[in-house]
């Protein structure tokens, strides 16, 4: 099949959905597919359209934008119609994977003057907050105005389902989100700490909780000092981050490394002991913790839906409320410094990370768009 996957988000910034996008048409390509992704053209990009080594094809430009989740993105807001029709009719897909096709505008325009099987993935949850469910009555009329066009619904879990399964009937496939289990792999080599180091990795925003994982770390250290604590990824919250740790008299103990591409972050997760991601809300699944399950780096994540959803079994012992500073910091001392727990965590883990291999994700996809395809052609 001749596949389009869209990504609404500037692909430098787009964080976790890029990320699985790239890894779907790498799973993709390996079965057999022909696989590009259209994506708004990065505003540092002087360029109108290009594709490049890796089938990335621009369309527009991006725009500053924030989302009901408080995250900074840059969205298309407008696309010459000229050039949308010019590339459907120089690939004419077979199938067309929209992810995230209420996020303004590419996906609407496109969706509008595709003849190809047009697949959606929903990926994020809306917060029940005040302010988020206002913006959902403003989008709600955009987003109906979309679902006709799909032929097949999919999300990445039950959380980012919610918001579509109160527009439409339509089923709707759960498929989680993968890693690269060929990629995130344990150290080969035995490592010899001096300190144990926990590690955050991702955006620097409100809803990242990552000033509460401060505050537990100070409270930690009181008992155990030698303990390290590696912040890795940039955002709006970096200076205000960056003044509460010296607040704290923590700054010769922790270490902002900024953003840092995967291979960094693969050998930051090797040589941390505990991998924490305190995320408030706004979280449909928890790939993150995956990728520390895959490195066998014990984890402590957030309460909120998606990473409560995602951590089954023995991984509940992960979850915490990161509001509650006390209990927070207990939850870090057991993962970090209990052994017996541990061992448990990670036995666990080596079982239940094999789940979200691509090869089982992208399979789950392909049967999807062979259903779908089947259906329209009959």
């Amino acid at each position: 099949m001749k596949i389009a996957l869209v990504c609404p988000y500037n692909v430098g910034r787009a964080g976790g959905v890029f990320e699985i996008i790239k890894n779907l048409r790498h799973g993709l390509i390996q079965r057999g597919h022909e696989v590009y992704i259209l994506t708004p053209q990065p505003r540092d990009i002087d360029q109108t359209l290009h594709l490049d080594e890796d089938g990335i094809i621009f369309l527009g430009t991006g725009t500053e934008f924030k989302s009901p989740t408080h995250t900074s993105l840059q969205i298309s807001v407008a696309i010459d119609s000229e050039q949308i029709e010019k590339i459907l009719s120089k690939y004419n897909f077979d199938i067309i994977h929209f992810h995230e096709p209420w996020v303004p505008v590419v996906s609407r325009q496109i969706l509008s003057r595709s003849k190809s099987v047009n697949i959606a993935t929903f990926h994020a949850v809306v917060p029940e907050t005040i302010v988020s469910r206002s913006v959902v009555k403003v989008v709600t009329p955009y987003a109906l105005s979309i679902l006709k066009y799909l032929d097949a619904f999919t999300a990445v879990s039950d959380a980012a389902a919610g918001y579509v399964r109160s527009l439409s009937d339509s089923p709707i496939d759960i498929i989680p989100n993968a890693i690269d289990l060929g990629f995130y792999t344990p150290s080969k080599h035995s490592q010899v700490h001096n300190s144990k180091t926990i590690l955050y990795v991702g955006r620097l925003e409100k809803r990242k909780g990552v000033k509460y994982l401060l505050k537990a770390f100070s409270l930690l250290k009181t008992k155990h000092p030698d303990v390290r604590l590696v912040i890795a990824g940039d955002g709006p919250d970096m200076t205000m981050l960056k003044r509460l740790s010296l607040e704290l008299g923590l700054n010769s103990s922790i270490d902002f490394k900024g953003f840092v591409d995967d291979d960094t972050k693969l050998q930051l997760l090797r040589e941390s002991d505990l991998f924490c991601s305190p995320a408030l809300y706004g979280e449909s699944f928890g790939i993150v913790l995956l990728e520390a399950m895959a490195t066998a780096t014990v984890a402590v994540a957030g309460n909120n839906g998606g990473y409560a959803a995602l951590m089954k079994d023995s991984g509940q012992l992960s979850i915490v409320n990161p509001k509650d500073t006390l209990e927070f910091t207990r939850r870090l001392e057991l993962m970090l410094y209990d052994e017996r727990i541990r061992s448990l965590w990670l036995s666990w883990a080596k079982d239940y990370v094999s789940n979200y291999s691509f090869f089982n994700i992208t399979a789950q996809y392909e049967d999807v768009y062979a259903r779908a395809l089947d259906q329209k052609r009959r």
